[in-house]
């Protein structure tokens, strides 16, 4: 696909080498480099920016697209780091990352980086609202529509059983790393489950796939947005409602998790002095439809996130025109 907006330029190995292996992760397989000092983070005078790229897809468009911009578009050099997301503040603070992308809400972190040390700066609204829940492919809803009462589930305890989850219903997790109050609400709701973790986002994919193959029931923590969703449907348990502050206590959570408008972060010295790359990635904001374009594209049709992000943007330059710095 032609793109005439393309500059055509050269762009260091390392940048591109770093883009294809971490971000190519759908899982939380790769190594945490909190502790790696990218060689273009906080690199004043230089066009160059690092981001933090979560272990879930829809973060990595979200950088894969960004990357994509800064490099052809503004002529900046990229680098991406692993991080998981409570070391990622620490990174950011510190300026071995200049941006996290996509932050589900760590108010302590914000308090903490944004409030009191001031190193962090918020980057606005990514656009997208997140939200973490139970699910149950509908196929079983369909057939047991009481099963979306979390007052009902153990009524079918014994069908969600695994191997893995110890003679009680398993509930499926994905990373220990990610937010998950699953257990608390377990043992708040006093249910017949057992928490198990997949261990990465990846590993999560492949077990539901496999279940929604063999039309198995299955109970599973899962997020929106997620492209995951197009190709196994599933519908949500209702939990206890949520209300501010209902998950103030970790060990004691006994409610819903809530809907969360995702946020952008920068690094405060990065923010003020980043130049065209601090102006692109505050003005960066996608649909969640947008996402998971991206998303699926990367995780599903086997395209390098570079691809991806080029084909989306080829596509839709009536979006992401306005992000651009004003000349």
């Amino acid at each position: 696909m032609a793109r005439t907006h393309q500059r055509t330029r050269t762009r260091p190995a390392l940048a591109l080498a770093s883009v294809a292996a971490l971000l190519a992760a759908t899982g939380c397989g790769a190594a945490d480099m909190t502790q790696q000092a990218s060689p273009y983070a906080n690199a004043r005078g230089s066009k160059t920016v690092t981001l933090s790229v979560q272990s879930w897809v829809g973060a990595q468009a979200n950088v894969a697209v960004a990357t994509y911009l800064l490099e052809h578009e503004l002529g900046y050099r990229v680098d991406t780091v692993q991080v998981d997301e409570i070391p990622a503040w620490d990174a950011l603070s510190q300026g071995r990352v200049d941006a996290i992308l996509e932050d589900w809400g760590h108010p302590d972190q914000e308090k903490r980086y944004v409030d009191d040390k001031k190193t962090i700066e918020p980057g606005g609204d990514l656009g997208v609202t997140g939200h973490i829940g139970w699910f149950v492919p509908t196929y079983f809803a369909k057939r047991h529509p009481d099963v979306t009462d979390w007052r009902n589930l153990d009524t079918y305890a014994d069908q969600f059983r695994t191997p893995e989850s110890g003679g009680k219903g398993q509930l499926l997790d994905g990373s220990p790393s990610y937010v998950t109050h699953d257990k608390a609400l377990v043992n708040s709701l006093d249910l017949d489950f057992q928490v198990v973790f997949a261990g990465s986002e990846a590993a999560q994919i492949t077990q539901i796939k496999q279940f929604a193959k063999e039309k198995k029931p299955f109970l599973s923590y899962w997020y929106k947005p997620q492209w995951l969703f197009e190709k196994v449907p599933m519908t949500e348990v209702r939990l206890p409602e949520y209300k501010e502050g209902c998950d103030a206590d970790p060990e004691k959570v006994a409610c819903a998790y809530p809907h969360t408008p995702l946020q952008k972060y920068l690094n405060a010295d990065f923010a003020r002095q980043g130049g065209g790359a601090a102006a692109l990635l505050k003005n960066f904001t996608w649909t969640t439809e947008q996402q998971n374009e991206v998303a699926l594209m990367i995780a599903d049709q086997g395209l390098s996130p570079e691809a991806a992000a080029g084909k989306w943007v080829g596509a839709n330059e009536t979006v992401w025109r306005k992000w651009l710095p004003e000349e």
